[in-house]
Parts: C-alpha cells; structure tokens; sequence
C-alpha cells in the first residue's frame, strides 16, 4: 500500500518517495520520521514518539530531530515557514494536516508510468534538478559469480550521489531494472525521465580489476566525462570504497559544468533560479575577486524568483565568506547577510551539505569555532564525498590548534578531487597546517604548490610568507610578501590580527611574527 498526498506517492514496501514520478533521495531516518507522520495524521505526534520509533529511544538533540523534520518537509515541498502539510504544534509535537489517501502497488506503477509518457511529450516537464540514473555495472570478466562485484559498485555510486541534495538520483530497482537487458540509452532516459546515465563495466582477472565509467548526456549525445580505474585486489570492499569515492567526487562537478553550459544556451528571459544557481557556481569556483561578485549577483537573482531556494541561499552566504577569508571582503560587512542567507538555507535545506558547510563557513569567520566543526561535520555525514566541506573543516581545525587532525582532512580533500577547482585552497590548508607544527620546510613545499596552481591565491602566499620568514630564509619571505600584496594590498599585522579567528593567541603570534620577520607592518 502507497500513500498518496498532492503531487507525491510514498511507498511504504519499497522505501521509495515519487513527486510526480520522479524519485526523491530520502535519507532513511527522515523517510521513517514521514511515514509515521503520515500514518498517524489524526493526531499529535510528540517529539517522544518520534524518537522511540526513528532513533529507538536513544538520546538525542532538538537540533538532530529539528534537522530530520526540516528535511521531510523539503523533500515533499514543504518549509517552516510554509508548514503546508507538516504543522509544528507549539510544546506538543507535530502532526500531517495534508490530504491523503491510500492506493495499492499497481495504481502506483501506472501512475508513475503516465507521468513518464507526459513528461517525455513536453519539453517543459523536466525536474528543476538534473535527474540521473546509474545502471548496473556490466560484469566484463568470465565468471559470471562477479556479479555481486559489479552491483556492489553501482549501488555505492547511487547511495553516494544521492546524498547530493542538488539532483535526483532514480531508484536503484527502477535503473537495475535494465540489467542483462539490450536497450538504447536514449531509451532508459526517457523511461526514466533522466537527463545523465552513468553506465559502466567490471572485468576481474586474477589478482587486478579494471573499472570503467563513463557519464552520458542523453540530451546532447554527448559523453560528459570518462575514466578508467586499474586496481590491485588485495581488500575488494577497501577497493570497492576507493574507486566509489573518486567517481562520485569527479562526477559532481562534472554535471554541475554541463549545468552551466546548458544555462548558458538559453535566453536570458527564460533563465530559472536554478540556470542562475549553475552559472552563478561556475564563478564561484573561479575564486577571484571579480568573479565572486558576479557569483553574488546571479545568486540574489535566483533567490528573488524563489526566495526559499535552500541552493542558492548556500552559495550566497559560501561566497560572502570566501571573500572575508581571502581579504576582499570587510566581515563586519558582510557576515550578518551571509548569516542570514546560511540561517535560512538550514531552514528549507537543512540535510544539505552545502547548506551546513555555508554557516559553517560564517560561524568560522566570526570566531564561533566549536559550532563551525560542528556543521562542517555534520556537512559531511550528509556527504561524505564534499570536498568543500573536508577543506573548511581542515582549516577550522587548524584555527582550533588540532593540526594533525587538519592536515589529514586537508589531505582527504586533495585525495577526493585531485581535479578540483579549490584543490590550491587545500594544498595551502595543508600548508598551514604544518607551519603550525613548525615543519617550516614542508610548509614552504606545499604553499609553493598552491601558489603553482593559482597564482592569484592569498592563502598560498600568506603560508609562504610566514613559513619562510621563520626558517630565516628572508629572501623568500620578501618575495612571498610581495606576491601577497599584490593580490592583497591590504594585507597589514593589524588586519591579521583582527580578522583571523585563532583559538590560541600563541598561534595567533607564531603567525605575526613570520610576518615580522618578513617585514610586514
């Protein structure tokens, strides 16, 4: 039996939720917390109930439950703000006011596979998110027993794109569904309502495996992006885990530029809010001065046609505190607006891991350490594979004097995207993060690889400044100093001290004295 409310079908036996046929990634816990709403929508549900049903009575914060019951709402179109179908009653609970009714298995099938014959007849009725379907990898090597390795790989993938908020990723019966079959992939696309396929294959000979993927746009005929992976079988789930990581991390900016090039085709009067969140990220990642304003502009026009648009409230307030960070930016400025925009995409978004590392990036800048570890954490529960987040929580580590444990997540994000275009911003967390431990040598190394990569990168300099001027090597120390003005004019010992968020004043002074001795005033 389904359960059937406006536009969605949530199906209890397959774990599935569909708004107008269309799957919606649910986190379990959250997928838990909706049925039981919805099975006893004739009364309150207190918040005791829910967690002895969800989390089976273990202790747990009004933040967690207030997140968990945040995130049901987003994934049926609803808000706090809104609460259109999942009403909070003050001091009592909560409780599903949406209509409902019940219909079996079978309505639900041809249901579904209407909406799929109206959506492939108008070119209009495509999600506001990209869909994308993973088939199940083909078993290339002759044992036909290998199977289990090919499945293992494919459903890693979908698990791990799915914790993605910003697509639709189709449910692993519905793409499985094309396994050992010959079909066009223009064909599952349609069927599937998809606009990307990742398809694959798995060949396994003696002790090595090779895994290839390749990610299809089915509306170009194009091949976004392909790879080929050779791997030593000595821990086939460590390898399983490895080769899931590197294909998601390479897929997801892979997707977001083939957004962006697909924005930028069309006119700018038909521009939605998510044409204008794409374009908006591909300066976002330029991470310069000029592109960041730019970013910004497209980012307040997507949230004036949807004001509740968790995605580019989150990159508002990312981008607001890049600037702080980087120097372009005053933080009295700008950190109650980026605030506000972080604040508001945890409300309608908050099981997206952009939206926590947003004010976990406005929390680090304003000196509220603890809570910036915290969300950045919690940012990569959500997604483990966001490398954005393992950066930020590098470099809040770093503040916090936990240098070893930074340096490893700095290390963790260079890993995950060896092709990302913040990967300099890590190489310099990385090397901050040994000039803290006094490892002067290594530091210079890495802040002269970050530096390589982006020459317009103040982290980069700023590390080589300090690390070189305490190993006495002046001459290096000056010439860091002047690279870093130059992309910096307003780098000073008092603007170090005072926007920099230290947690010890001994780091804060190991910092400034490399800058002394570099000659800074």
């Amino acid at each position: 039996m389904q359960f059937v409310f406006e536009n969605h079908v949530l199906d209890i036996d397959r774990r599935e939720l569909l708004r107008s046929g269309v799957h919606i990634a649910v986190q379990p816990q959250v997928f838990d917390l909706l049925t039981h709403l919805i099975e006893n929508r004739d009364r309150v549900v207190t918040k005791e109930d829910l967690i002895s049903l969800v989390w089976a009575g273990r202790t747990v914060s009004d933040s967690t439950l207030t997140s968990r019951i945040n995130a049901a709402r987003t994934a049926i179109g609803d808000s706090g703000k809104a609460q259109r179908l999942i009403r909070t009653i003050a001091r009592k609970g909560f409780r599903f006011i949406g209509e409902v009714r019940k219909q079996p298995a079978s309505a639900l099938v041809a249901d579904a596979s209407r909406q799929r014959g109206r959506s492939a007849q108008q070119d209009t009725a495509e999600p506001d998110r990209p869909a994308i379907a993973v088939l199940a990898f083909e078993n290339m090597s002759e044992d036909p027993e290998q199977d289990y390795f090919c499945d293992g790989i494919s459903e890693d993938i979908l698990t791990a794109l799915s914790k993605v908020k910003w697509f639709f990723v189709i449910a692993r019966n519905s793409s499985f569904s094309y396994k050992g079959r010959a079909v066009h992939i223009n064909q599952i696309a349609e069927e599937l309502s998809v606009r990307y396929v990742l398809e694959g294959s798995v060949r396994k000979e003696g002790g090595r495996v090779r895994i290839t993927a390749q990610l299809n746009d089915v509306a170009t005929g194009s091949h976004v992006w392909a790879e080929r992976y050779d791997r030593d079988l000595i821990d086939v789930f460590a390898v399983q885990d490895e080769i899931t990581t590197a294909i998601v991390a390479a897929i997801e900016p892979q997707i977001y530029a083939a957004e962006n090039f697909r924005a930028r085709r069309k006119p700018p009067h038909s521009l939605d809010a998510w044409d204008l969140v794409m374009r908006a990220l591909s300066h976002y990642w330029r991470v310069t001065r000029h592109d960041q304003s730019i970013a910004q502009a497209l980012l307040e026009q997507a949230i004036a046609i949807d004001p509740n648009y968790g995605q580019a409230l989150s990159v508002l307030a990312a981008s607001y505190m890049r600037g702080v960070h980087l120097g372009w930016t005053d933080l009295a400025t700008v950190a109650p607006m980026a605030e506000r925009a972080a604040l508001k995409a945890v409300e309608v978004a908050g099981d997206d891991a952009w939206a926590r590392t947003a004010l976990g990036s406005v929390y680090f800048s304003t000196r509220r350490l603890a809570d910036a570890i915290s969300e950045f954490e919690l940012a990569l529960q959500l997604n483990p594979n966001f490398c954005m987040a393992h950066g930020y929580h590098a470099l809040a580590l770093c503040y916090c004097g936990r240098t070893q444990h930074a340096y490893e997540a700095a290390q963790r994000a260079i890993r995950h995207s060896p092709r990302d275009p913040s990967l300099a911003i890590y190489y310099g967390v990385a090397a901050y993060a040994r000039f803290i431990e006094n490892k002067y040598d290594e530091a210079m190394l890495l802040a002269r690889e970050a530096a390589r990569q982006r020459g317009d990168l103040t982290g980069a300099y700023r590390v080589l400044t300090v690390a070189a001027g305490m190993a006495g090597d002046l001459d290096t120390a000056r010439a860091a100093l002047q690279e870093l003005r130059r992309v910096q004019p307003n780098i000073s010992l008092a603007w170090i001290a005072n926007e920099l968020p230290w947690k010890f004043d001994a780091d804060r002074e190991h910092y400034l004295e490399g800058f002394r001795r570099a000659g800074l005033t």
